[in-house]
């Protein structure tokens, strides 16, 4: 069995909430909620949703980095929003980085964050897998309709009701 690594980033809350910013267990990645904090643990861009959430999936990156993980590996994220009207600039800074290999990710709106500056919070999940040679990847099979099977299934015999015969009178 694969070990577990822990990568921390300092930031002020990981104490307090015994927590990880990446866990990786194997070939999967696990990153923990990220905000738009700098190297310091300041707040970047209070009241741009687009600067948080860009500084947000750039302190993901630099995460994934240390695991030796790229953004390509990621296959879900999940980004919570404090003003879910503002999606379209959170999903502008989400495909600036993710536009040559989109995961899958949800979005939700909640009503606050850990701090009350922060607009957004992204966590993300990545398959780090070795790639395996390109000879020996195997090679996808076309979809195929299912063959019909060929034996005939005989219908069960009905037995028609047995004519009346008419009562006779006496």
């Amino acid at each position: 069995m694969n070990a577990i690594s822990r990568i921390s980033s300092n930031t002020p809350w990981e104490p307090v909430v015994a927590y990880s910013r990446l866990v990786r267990a194997g070939d999967f990645v696990a990153v923990s909620g990220t905000t738009a904090t700098d190297e310091h643990g300041r707040i970047v861009g209070a009241g741009q949703m687009y600067v948080q959430a860009r500084q947000a999936l750039l302190n993901i990156r630099a995460a994934l980095g240390r695991a030796g993980v790229s953004l390509h590996d990621v296959i879900r994220t999940r980004m919570f929003v404090t003003d879910i009207g503002r999606y379209a600039e959170a999903a502008r800074a989400h495909r600036e980085l993710f536009a040559d290999s989109p995961p899958a990710t949800t979005m939700v709106e909640v009503h606050r964050l850990i701090h009350p500056d922060m607009m957004i919070e992204i966590e993300a999940d990545a398959y780090a897998a070795a790639a395996p040679n390109s000879d020996k990847r195997p090679k996808p099979k076309a979809a195929s309709k299912p063959k019909a099977s060929r034996q005939v299934l005989k219908r069960p015999a009905v037995k028609k009701p047995a004519a009346k015969k008419p009562a006779r009178r006496k």
